[in-house]
């Protein structure tokens, strides 16, 4: 699953790819900076793992990962390909949702592409682009649409959902504000509209706005965001940039003196898994301690699929204890004894943080 970063040119969206995956991409204070998207595969920070690293001492802990693609800044006109703008429409078509980072920082020694510090217009500029050239691509397949119909009616449905989604489109409104049902969205997934990705703002705040809940920019991107039911993380890059640095106890010390229980990173890694519809079943043993990554509504055979093909295919049943239970008793021996461990067939659907065993023919 790919995240894309976007954003203004000069906005934090390299320093920031750089925090998470110390991935070494390129990052200075000049316009297009970023050309080729970077790519970086990180963890996804689960404390679960951790204690039941501690509980099994295995020799291997694996967690579940996200890709993370910084995408070249962008300007206004990207969508006639003004600026990089044809390369940066489809690096986002790759992607599967969006985290846009948005300045909410006044620095007079940090260029801003547009002169000044506003929030909003920044988020509209580039969610404009992203709907020009979705009405572009809505208007080509209704076009074909239209044609098609004289000979079969059937595309009289594909004709009501894409006028549906332009009149929002011309009202400079992203796709993702309808509220679409399964069987529309499987009707216009392969259009691949920017604006139907799911999104995640990133508030790029100063050091010393860090725990300050009354940011007057940071406020306006939440009034914002709620149109579209979307998150918004506040981080200070800068301070995410020491933090990347340093070892586990160093980093906790530096959290604790900033007053925080984590960092804006880990916050923004945990919202981009859950943005995708994301959870993660656990298997604990001494050889690993591993989290697998599903979709939420998974079915216990697709998710045993995910360990390999032969047990999907053989699957008999899973046999299954919460993590909270696990951690409650102490032992799998513990919650054997006290009828914690459950039996689950093939209609069973997986619950985030489910520990499982499955048994399966050869």
């Amino acid at each position: 699953m790919k995240i894309g970063i976007v954003g203004l040119p000069n906005v934090g969206k390299s320093t920031m790819f750089n925090s998470i995956t110390n991935a070494g991409a390129e990052c200075a204070n000049y316009p297009f900076c970023t050309i080729e998207p970077n790519i970086g595969v990180v963890p996804v920070p689960d404390e679960r793992l951790d204690k039941l690293t501690k509980m099994y001492e295995p020799e291997k802990t694996t967690y579940a990962t996200i890709e993370f693609v910084d995408i070249a800044g962008i300007v206004r006109g990207a969508s006639k390909g003004e600026g990089l703008g044809n390369k940066f429409l489809s690096h986002i078509r790759e992607v599967d949702s969006i985290a846009h980072v948005v300045r909410c920082f006044e620095d007079d020694n940090i260029v801003h592409v547009d002169g000044s510090v506003d929030p909003i217009r920044d988020i509209e500029t580039i969610n404009l682009e992203l709907v020009l050239a979705d009405l572009e691509t809505v208007n080509k397949r209704l076009e074909r649409a239209k044609k098609s119909l004289k000979a079969d009616k059937k595309f009289q449905v594909e004709i009501d959902l894409l006028e549906k989604i332009k009149k929002v489109l011309e009202e400079g409104k992203s796709a993702r504000t309808l509220e679409l049902n399964e069987e529309e969205l499987e009707l216009i997934k392969d259009s691949f509209l920017l604006t139907l990705k799911p999104i995640l703002y990133i508030a790029n705040v100063s050091e010393n706005d860090i725990s300050n809940k009354e940011n007057v920019y940071v406020n306006k991107v939440k009034e914002y965001a709620k149109e579209e039911n979307a998150k918004v993380i506040p981080l200070c890059v800068k301070i995410e940039e020491e933090l990347s640095i340093l070892d586990k106890d160093d980093k906790n010390e530096m959290l604790e003196a900033l007053g925080l229980q984590e960092s804006g990173l880990d916050k923004v890694i945990k919202a981009s898994y859950d943005l995708l519809g994301l959870m993660s079943f656990l298997t604990a043993g001494k050889p690993e301690v591993r989290a697998w990554t599903i979709k939420k509504g998974t079915k216990a055979p697709d998710a045993a699929g995910k360990i390999h093909s032969d047990i999907q295919r053989g699957f008999i049943r899973a046999e299954i204890v919460s993590y909270e239970d696990l951690i409650k008793e102490g032992s799998i021996n513990s919650v054997k004894e006290k009828g914690m461990l459950r039996s689950e067939g093939k209609e069973y659907i997986m619950q985030d943080g489910d520990i499982v065993l499955f048994r399966f023919n050869v």
